[in-house]
């Protein structure tokens, strides 16, 4: 990352953020882009095709620009804000729905003795102190629980929420965070809260947390079937958890933990995550997915990591499926700002899940959070690139 000078900056950021002299405002980003092959990939018809090539964008990481910064108010007091662009670095196209500042866009108040308030559209605890426990934190999506149905790859944000971060005591820190439903008379509509907590010392860290979503307004359509009207983003994009759209909520209960031994990091996490149902839900019964994940990673020299990763999930409900996948990734450090990477993903779901109507069909398989339906049970996936951090 580096200071951006404000003489640099427009004169509304110089007004917001230059105004005194203890003023700071850093310009960071990070570009990662590579090309990857899939093997059993739906085409625009939703026919199956035996092979995919395609330009891929942020495989270890989402592209993004950003600015942060901080102004010191005094008596340990500072005020601070952060506006985080994602996009597509193939295309240039927004991400996260298309919204100027998707990642995150948050202003607050931070104290190293009470602890950090922020206001805007921001991570979840349970991201903030679980996710980095993961081997996504290494790898990328690819490695993510399918369809990343837990938000193991941080898919969704929460908008219009207010977070809370404690300072942290001997190792331990906490965070609670509350979005606003903003619907008169009826409090609990569209709101989302989660809260969480985490433990380091040495080479163990461990990490839990829980998430709730309120699926937000009954919105019919001709088929009198909800629809996601939530402060929290959406979770359900491929064919694992396509079938549960018209939930009524979303809960999410996370832990994780790694330990570091020499030049090796050991670590586990479990999820349970469970989609409830309502009249206007195209399904009958609440949707239970069981996940289990383990990963070992091995720095050969300071320049090139390895690892491998597996990954179980279940679900039972409305219907029983099962998903096994295996990842494998190296990333090679060619300097403190530039790598290139090699990843690689295997898949086989078995049994039944529902599609979007509600119908009981076979279950498909989608890779971790990499977004490609397979139209069969098994796909295969590779990635090669490179990753850059300003």
């Amino acid at each position: 990352m580096k200071r951006l000078s404000l003489l640099a900056l427009p004169a509304g950021l110089l007004l917001a953020a230059g105004a005194q002299a203890q003023s700071s405002v850093t310009l960071y980003g990070i570009v990662d882009a590579g090309i990857a092959y899939v093997h059993n990939a739906q085409n625009a018809s939703g026919q199956n095709q035996s092979t995919l090539v395609k330009f891929s964008s942020g495989n270890l990481s989402g592209s993004r620009w950003g600015l942060k910064g901080t102004e010191d108010l005094g008596g340990g007091l500072a005020a601070v804000f952060q506006l985080e662009n994602g996009f597509n670095i193939g295309t240039g196209a927004l991400g996260q729905g298309s919204r100027e500042f998707g990642r995150k866009a948050v202003v607050g108040l931070s104290s190293g003795t009470w602890g950090t308030v922020t206001l805007g559209r921001q991570y979840d605890p349970v991201v903030d102190l679980v996710q980095g426990l993961t081997e996504d934190n290494y790898f990328g999506g690819v490695f993510a629980t399918p369809g990343d149905l837990d938000n193991y790859d941080n898919s969704l944000r929460v908008s219009n929420s207010v977070k809370y971060v404690s300072p942290l005591f001997a190792g331990f820190q906490v965070e609670a965070l509350y979005g606003v439903g903003g619907v008169a008379g009826a409090t609990g509509s569209g709101q989302t809260y989660s809260f969480g907590a985490a433990y380091a010392n040495g080479p163990l860290s461990l990490g839990a947390g829980y998430f709730y979503a309120n699926g937000g307004n009954t919105t019919t359509t001709t088929a009198n079937v909800r629809t996601w009207t939530s402060t929290s983003d959406s979770l359900f994009n491929t064919v694992i958890n396509a079938g549960f759209a018209s939930a009524k909520s979303i809960q999410i209960v996370r832990v994780g933990g790694q330990y570091v031994i020499g030049a090796a990091t050991v670590g586990a996490a479990y999820s349970n995550t469970q989609y409830a149902n309502d009249t206007f839900s195209a399904f009958s019964s609440t949707a239970k997915f069981n996940n289990g994940s383990v990963f070992f990673n091995y720095q050969i020299t300071p320049a090139l990591r390895t690892g491998v990763g597996y990954n179980y999930t279940s679900l039972t409900g409305p219907s029983s499926a099962h998903y096994n996948q295996v990842n494998l990734g190296a990333d090679f450090a060619l300097s403190k700002r530039t790598e290139l990477y090699a990843l690689a993903g295997y898949q086989k779901a078995s049994g039944n899940t529902l599609n979007a109507s509600g119908k009981v069909v076979s279950a498909q398989a989608s890779i971790g959070s990499y977004g490609v339906n397979s139209g069969t049970n098994s796909q295969e996936v590779a990635v090669v690139g490179i990753r850059h951090k300003f």
